[in-house]
């Protein structure tokens, strides 16, 4: 390819997403007629709720099919408002909210407005996949912060003050964490907050989008929330798609401060410009409308869990933390480094493990270098209990069968 006809260079870094990587493999066994599992995706296996699909119904018939406002109707701002004040105790107004197509353009769109060439970019593993390509694409600089299991995989006052420099734009926070299904308790946030406060020139952004997704009493709390004299650097960001099963319809959205919002929506101005009208009208539904449905789905979501979690840790080699929130299981496979498949192939790492028991138990994981921590593989159990007992009984077999 000649100089002329090659990609840009910020694109150097920039990985394609390996949880669609494993998405795409699995397909290809799959159109070739394997019985592939595929517990790759984050996705609930559940429906949108009925009211919820209604209201979209409801909003073609009435012919609420035009262009919106760039960054959301001011239906949705305010049923956001309203959320935010309901279950958080946050009060923002509409020009402090964007509403972007998924949570993952939102945290885009900030990434692009704000960072600078060299900037720094604190995130702690494991990480969601996307956030440091992310900061690559804007020609920042991720910080990776590696967070032990002593830790709980989270981010310890400690470590965060000693990623702290100068050139430190944001810290990037997700809880309940995809993909260790961790959750921050209101005491860890507070800590984290403390040593935020003698850094003024840092921002927070919180990935708050497994927020209704907790189990076991866990109370959420949100940094906001929690330490108001940082309010005005902290960018909240959370949307309909893993709480109200709304994934293909695109809707996330964002509070923060007023300046930081403006600079978003111009980006989006340019780029998506708003998004789809009838999700928007949807997702109205969804945080105004019933959540009564949640339960029964935490419940299932909480047994799944359970019986997987058992599962993995009766199997030689592997070790797996129940986490508090989210559909991951996040299990800990360095054990099995060292050991030797029936063909031959010694695992060395968490793809070589993801790889092995893809092509030979047919059961699709992603391996845990994916979000930063080596040693690790996530599965979802967001599907169906019978298929999750068939994996559990394939991973078991495959790693009895190594050497």
């Amino acid at each position: 390819m000649t100089q002329s006809l090659s990609i840009a260079a910020r694109l150097a870094a920039v990985k394609p997403s390996p949880t669609i990587a494993v998405t795409t493999r699995a397909a290809e066994l799959k159109a070739s007629g394997k019985d592939v599992i595929g517990l790759g995706a984050g996705e609930p296996d559940f429906d949108t709720p009925d009211h919820i699909k209604a209201a979209a119904i409801e909003a073609i018939n009435k012919g609420f099919t035009k262009y919106t406002p760039v960054g959301g109707t001011n239906e949705l701002k305010d049923a956001i408002s309203a959320k935010l004040k309901r279950d958080n105790n946050l009060t923002y107004a509409r020009n402090q909210i964007v509403v972007g197509v998924g949570a993952k353009q939102v945290i885009f769109n900030a990434i692009l407005a704000t960072v600078n060439a060299g900037d720094e970019v604190i995130i702690p593993t494991p990480y969601w996949v996307s956030y440091p390509d992310m900061v690559y694409v804007a020609e920042g600089t991720p910080v990776i912060v590696t967070c032990s299991k002593e830790d709980h995989l989270k981010l310890t006052p400690a470590a965060l003050e000693a990623a702290i420099t100068p050139r430190t734009k944001w810290l990037i926070l997700n809880s309940p964490s995809n993909p260790s299904g961790m959750a921050y308790s209101r005491e860890e946030l507070a800590a984290l907050g403390e040593v935020l406060l003698r850094h003024s020139h840092v921002m927070v952004m919180i990935d708050d989008i497994y927020e209704y997704l907790v189990y076991d009493g866990f109370e959420f709390s949100t940094l906001a929330q929690v330490m108001p004299a940082l309010a005005d650097r902290i960018l909240t960001v959370n949307g309909v798609s893993k709480s109200y099963s709304m994934t293909g319809w695109r809707i996330g959205y964002a509070a923060g401060p007023s300046w930081l919002i403006a600079a978003m929506s111009d980006i989006q101005s340019h780029s998506t410009s708003n998004t789809c009208s009838i999700s928007q009208a949807a997702a109205v539904a969804a945080l105004n409308g019933d959540h009564s449905f949640l339960e029964a789905w935490k419940d299932s979501f909480v047994h799944r869990r359970n019986k997987v979690c058992a599962a993995l840790n009766a199997m030689d080699g592997i070790s797996c933390t129940v986490p508090q929130g989210a559909f991951y299981l996040f299990p800990d496979c360095s054990a099995l480094f060292g050991r030797v498949t029936p063909s031959g192939a010694r695992l060395t790492n968490s793809v070589d493990v993801c790889a092995y028991l893809l092509e030979d138990a047919l059961v699709a994981a992603v391996p845990g270098s994916a979000f930063g921590s080596e040693g690790h593989f996530r599965i979802s159990y967001a599907t169906s209990e019978a298929l999750l007992d068939e994996a559990c009984v394939r991973i078991a077999r495959a790693v009895g069968a190594l050497i």
